[in-house]
């Protein structure tokens, strides 16, 4: 028997945020975009800021509090910045999909626009390495995704349209390759429980067993890691079929 699929085929982690400070001063994650999924942030603990750039290059600096939900569309360049102890729980649209590489690192352009170099800066150290190791590798990626992110913006403070819209290019080419995967994934994972309900639907029309005999309870494993915006502790929530094959988001 499957067991049954999370609702909305979501997946979820638990995200403490870095504190190590960026060059730029500020404490926090690595910018980044996704280009298909959307991602939510529903804060537990601490406070700090969330940085966004929008598809249209308009900047936005929000507080972040113990309770406060926020959600942000494919595209969007999204910074956490830690003002102290910022906890959240992140929840990513299309389960083991992001994990396998949905987000793009916002990397000066020369990396961006090399996959090979963006490969190398964007990997970590492999699973034997000490949590030092990592914690200190996953830092100076940060610190490279800021510097590539500050770039964005002129003197004034305004994002430069033409850097961004090259940035969108290079997101386009650097995941192109991996469509067909994503495809297969998105197809067993977030399509195939739509369908389902569909299915559920069809057969309460008639008066059918909607699957109510079938019903079982699920219960997710976790496990740590260093994501691009702080310690990770992630949920399993999607099939095994569909299942991440990335070590760090």
């Amino acid at each position: 028997m499957n067991q049954p699929a999370f609702p909305g085929a979501t997946s979820v982690s638990a995200l403490d945020v870095y504190d190590a400070v960026a060059p730029d001063g500020l404490a926090g994650g690595t910018p980044h975009l996704h280009t298909v999924s959307t991602e939510a942030y529903l804060v537990v603990g601490g406070r700090g800021r969330l940085h966004t750039v929008d598809g249209s290059g308009a900047f936005a600096e929000r507080r972040l509090g113990s309770g406060d939900l926020v959600w942000f569309a494919p595209g969007v360049i999204h910074r956490a910045v830690n003002d102290g102890g910022l906890a959240v729980r992140v929840i990513m649209q299309n389960a083991g999909l992001p994990e396998a590489g949905d987000a793009v690192m916002t990397f000066p352009d020369e990396v961006l626009a090399d996959p090979q170099r963006y490969a190398e800066a964007a990997a970590l150290s492999g699973p034997a390495a000490s949590d030092a190791d990592r914690l200190a590798a996953a830092v100076a990626r940060r610190d490279l995704a800021v510097a590539g992110y500050r770039a964005l913006f002129d003197g004034d403070g305004r994002v430069d349209p033409v850097r961004l819209s090259r940035l969108h290019e290079r997101a386009v080419a650097l995941v192109r390759p991996r469509v067909p995967e994503w495809r297969e994934r998105w197809e067993s994972g977030a399509l195939s429980v739509a369908r389902e309900t569909g299915d559920r639907l069809d057969a309460l029309e008639t008066g059918a067993d909607p699957g109510l005999t079938a019903a079982r309870v699920a219960v997710a494993s976790d496990a740590p890691a260093f994501g691009m915006c702080g310690r990770l502790r992630r949920y399993e929530t999607w099939p095994a079929a569909a299942g991440p094959t990335r070590g760090d988001r």
